[in-house]
């Protein structure tokens, strides 16, 4: 069929329907023009505007140049011994003959210890060639401990209690003092405290005992250092036929090695034909024992009769006396 013979048809617009996002108009039509479609919601006044330049921040003044910051000061406690450097005060005191070891650690706790003008504290190390100080009141102190000379009997131990047997320092009694002391010093509960033997005599030993408070005292007479002479008077009896032959007497006097150590040289004598003199500056335990074990002699008695310059004299076996301010080792 033909354009021409088809029939017109007419189309009417469709309705549009009501946006539901459109407001009611109420009492009154709709204005002039239509529908309008709905407008989105007015930007902010602000959103309208240019934007604003960027606000110029004034630029910073040039940072002065930080210097190095400082070390921060060494603490005064004790370094690590792997950074430490030096010795520890209270072995520096010792060594200076100044003080015991525990003396030194007394004094540095209460505050009577300067190194190089500061305060030492405990366990601070230093330089052997620093200044040390030590205050007037520690010498006071030290002034006033006491050095107790004891003639100990067989059956008692120089130092601890051990095997059922007691300490020597158990006879340091009121009841137990010589008469025939003649030191002037009175006797005070506070004159056994920290009282110790300064060196040790056998069991099976008698003789002069040092028990001492201070600390220089100790350290004279013990310790791998000392040269002070000790006497012995010692009993023999030799387990060969006839006396004792002139090259192990010598022995006796230098030769010998004890514990794979070369012994110092000592004075050996005769005091008559069973009673040796021995003279030793050394003190290795059980010492001339094992000497005259290795050249045949059986050790009977062993009796100290003297320490340094002091002797044992008249003192009874048991009692004890004070060391006089006039006596040294």
């Amino acid at each position: 069929m033909s354009e021409a013979g088809r029939p017109k048809l007419s189309v009417k617009p469709l309705a549009t329907a009501r946006d539901p996002r459109r407001p009611r108009v109420r009492g009154g039509s709709a204005p002039k023009g239509g529908p309008k479609p709905p407008q989105q919601a007015a930007a902010p006044q602000t959103a309208a505007r240019p934007p604003r330049p960027p606000a110029r921040t004034p630029p910073k003044p040039p940072m002065p140049a930080r210097a190095p910051a400082a070390a921060p000061p060494t603490p005064i406690r004790t370094p690590t011994p792997a950074s430490a450097e030096g010795f520890r005060v209270a072995k520096l005191i010792t060594e200076r003959g100044l003080a015991s070891r525990r003396e030194a650690d007394e004094w540095i706790e209460a505050g009577w210890v300067r190194v190089d003008g500061k305060l030492a504290v405990l366990g601070q190390r230093a330089l052997p060639d620093v200044r040390i100080d030590i205050d007037p009141r520690a010498r006071a102190e030290q002034a006033r401990r006491v050095t107790v000379l004891l003639h100990k009997p067989i059956g008692y131990v120089s130092g601890q209690a051990e095997d059922g047997h007691e300490p020597a320092l158990t006879l340091v009694t009121r009841g137990n003092r010589w008469e025939g002391d003649d030191s002037g010093i009175e006797f005070q509960g506070g004159h056994l405290r920290h009282l110790a033997p300064a060196g040790r005599l056998d069991i099976d030993s008698t003789g002069l005992l040092v028990l001492t408070q201070d600390g220089r005292v100790a350290k004279r007479l013990i310790g791998d250092e000392t040269r002070v002479e000790k006497e012995y008077l010692v009993r023999v009896a030799y387990d060969k036929p006839g006396r004792l032959p002139d090259e192990d007497m010598e022995l006796l006097r230098h030769g010998l090695e004890l514990d794979g150590v070369n012994l110092r040289p000592a004075r050996v004598s005769w005091q008559n034909e069973d009673q040796l003199r021995v003279v030793l500056r050394e003190g290795r335990k059980r010492q001339i024992r094992r000497m005259c074990e290795l050249v045949g002699l059986k050790v009977l008695g062993l009796k100290r009769v003297r320490i340094g310059s002091v002797v044992l004299g008249p003192l009874p076996a048991g009692q004890w006396r004070y060391l006089r301010d006039d006596e040294r080792f």
